[in-house]
């Protein structure tokens, strides 16, 4: 994080813990009674009451269990059940919850002088479930296996190998001496030490990810790690999983309270059912048989009306601003998009009204017109491909069509998640809209599970199948121009498999930008950049933002601790528990 952020974390640090203090996270915010939207402020149902099974239902099922192997938010926020990072965000509803406090490490990170070292220190008396206790050893294992070994973990972010000064290390599955992952010293058996190649003045983000869960080397499974994660918090897989089996998570024994900023250890058990289907969800939710949909993405058409044509059942649902863009990107690497004038034929032909309905409307969320979020700082209202109303506008798309020798229309491919019903149907008015002009798009749809793993998120792939246009969602991984952008905007994280960066988009100004960025102390500077890289990321004509996503999410009123979390950008789950 940046020094202002460094020392507004560090001021507020001790103010954050008093909140939640140990094993007593979650009732800080201040409580209140159901009404709507009451969730995105503050905390509904407060209780101190433990028991019960918390069930959550999938619509697909989790990219991956494995904490370093992830991507997806709610997978993040669902991780902290088994998986305590080296730091986490407050446990509170509102802008609290943005800021970070130490989980295992005892502290934030100490940077040196020179900014290329982050240093961290675990708290004393951490254990694995079997009792075993944690080493700095295990988070430097972590580290090493899930950004250092793509052809096995390739699913979740790549900071740390953009980061750390690891040399030529080619990860502990080949060579298993950890000694030579020089990225990271561990001094002692509670020090870690991270080493940059340059300052990153946001690291303490970096290190909230669920990368820095430790994990045993000896029983590390690569990419089956997920069948068994050896947890080190609240929870653990009662029995070895199958994917898209129902989870089930029990009480981890070894888990101290006293160690934890947050209260994550409410009900006896968590259920996850996968592969449930979206109405009959959201069905279950407003009866009780159901507490929370995992994915975090709100309900679906006949539930949403319902809910606001009923005060008793509207008292229980919130309509939060997600932080999430929904886009689509536009790979230049697929005829005819290498050629710019066709991309922006597709960005002239959008009628973002429709795509918006699909969504339900306003409830769905705000029109957007550039990529970085009103949230975010350096946001800059901007609209390079404004059309009338946002429906599209028939001249510019003739030009454009003119532009790149296509008249007469193309024919493409738009790819979705295929369990994502509002995403299918804003694929579909994209459809429609282009259809007019000519421009003919058949639509693909995928399992999320896979979609960026295998398909969208595979360049080859992509290419193969002639992927023009692909739906996407993106949320910051922190509360910057920086964790908004790089993982979707900078060359460097164009990947094999597991890429976010779905247009490929490789700007030398934009990333250049971006890294300098990350060596700017001064807050004004970095919102500068930031602004002038959605200006240029909008520019290439590769990213079409239609929504600013607002989730109509449902608390069913046995559900306890309640509250819209900022950090993950959905309920926070490792808060509730259950009325008794």
């Amino acid at each position: 994080m940046s020094k202002k952020w460094l020392g507004l974390a560090a001021a507020t640090t001790s103010a954050a813990m008093l909140l939640t203090s140990c094993g007593g996270g979650g009732d800080g915010g201040g409580g209140t009674e159901a009404e709507f939207d009451a969730g995105t402020t503050s905390i509904v149902n407060p209780s101190d009451e433990q028991g019960g099974t918390l069930k959550f239902a999938h619509s697909d099922q989790f990219d991956s269990l494995d904490p370093g192997n992830t991507y997806y938010a709610a997978n993040w926020s669902f991780t902290r059940f088994y998986a305590r990072s080296l730091v986490t965000y407050a446990q509170q509803p509102g802008e609290e919850g943005l800021e970070l406090v130490p989980d295992l490490a005892e502290d934030l990170g100490e940077v040196s002088d020179d900014g290329l070292t982050w240093t961290y220190t675990l708290k004393e008396g951490l254990k694995f479930e079997d009792g075993t206790p944690i080493t700095a050893e295990d988070v430097k294992y972590a580290v090493a296996r899930s950004n250092f070994a793509p052809d096995i973990i390739n699913k979740g972010p790549v900071y740390f190998s953009q980061l750390l000064d690891a040399g030529d290390y080619e990860g502990p599955y080949e060579d298993e001496d950890l000694d030579n992952f020089t990225g990271i010293e561990t001094p002692d058996e509670r020090t870690i030490e991270f080493k940059l190649k340059e300052p990153f003045s946001e690291f303490d983000y970096v290190a909230a990810m669920p990368q820095t869960s430790p994990v045993p080397a000896d029983a590390d499974t690569g990419d089956q790690y997920q069948t068994q994660v050896v947890s080190n918090g609240p929870y653990k897989f009662e029995s070895e999983w199958t994917p898209g089996k129902t989870l089930n998570l029990v009480r981890n024994e070894e888990y101290d309270p006293e160690t934890d900023p947050l209260t994550r250890n409410r009900p006896d058990k968590i259920e996850v059912a996968f592969k449930q289907e979206e109405n009959d969800r959201d069905n279950r939710l407003m009866s009780g048989d159901l507490h929370m949909d995992v994915a975090g993405l709100g309900l679906e058409a006949a539930a949403r009306g319902k809910i606001l044509r009923d005060e008793n059942l509207k008292a229980q649902a919130d309509n939060p601003q997600t932080g999430f863009k929904l886009y689509f990107a536009i790979n230049p690497n697929v005829e005819p998009f290498d050629d710019k004038a066709c991309r922006e034929a597709v960005l002239y032909g959008a009628d973002k009204t429709a795509m918006q309905a699909a969504w339900g409307g306003e409830v769905g969320g705000d029109i957007a017109t550039n990529m970085l979020p009103p949230s975010t700082p350096g946001f800059t209202e901007i609209d390079p491909y404004g059309t009338p109303e946002h429906k599209g506008d028939p001249d510019k798309v003739a030009e454009s069509l003119e532009a790149c020798g296509q008249e007469d229309g193309f024919d493409t491919k738009i790819s979705y998640r295929s369990d994502r019903d509002k995403e299918k149907k804003a694929a579909e008015a994209l459809q429609q809209a282009l259809a007019e002009y000519g421009i003919n798009a058949e639509l693909k749809g995928y399992e999320a599970g896979t979609y960026t793993s295998e398909q969208a998120g595979s360049p080859a792939f992509v290419e193969k199948e002639e992927l023009g246009i692909m739906a996407y969602g993106w949320g910051s991984d922190w509360p910057s121009g920086y964790g908004f952008f790089q993982q979707i905007v900078h060359g460097d994280s164009i990947k094999g498999a597991g890429n976010s960066n779905l247009s490929e988009l490789d700007d030398p100004e934009i990333n250049e930008l971006l890294d300098e960025a990350a060596v700017t102390d001064d807050p004004a500077q970095r919102e500068e950049m930031y602004a002038e890289v959605d200006a240029l990321a909008m520019d290439s004509a590769t990213l079409l933002p239609y929504l600013d996503q607002k989730a109509l999410l449902f608390r069913p009123e046995n559900v306890t601790n309640v509250f819209f979390g900022e950090s993950f950008k959905m309920y926070d789950y490792s808060a509730m528990g259950l009325a008794q």
